[in-house]
């Protein structure tokens, strides 16, 4: 009772076929498609951007636990002295 039969697929067919008729059906196939391409890339987007938000935290600490400042590479006030004479040296 559970497995689909082909006669349920054939009948299944049918009655789309019947319902939004032979002409509509490709368009709507192909929008279908189209939807489904723009959710996969907006999908991959957001998994991307995710990658890139985890990446700037890891960079953030890096520089927080080094005494730099976030994205400059400048001395933060509270660094150990030998770091702002390296810096102080380029």
């Amino acid at each position: 009772m559970g497995a689909l039969k082909p006669w349920h697929i054939i009948l299944l067919v049918v009655v789309i076929v019947v319902i939004f008729g032979s002409k509509r059906l490709p368009d709507a196939a192909r929008s279908l498609g189209r939807s489904m391409r723009i959710m996969k890339a907006e999908t991959k987007g957001l998994m991307d951007d995710e990658k890139d938000k985890a990446k700037e935290d890891l960079v953030e600490k890096a520089d927080a636990q080094s005494g730099r400042a976030p994205l400059t590479g400048e001395v933060q006030q509270n660094a150990d002295p030998v770091q702002r004479e390296r810096v102080a040296d380029r």
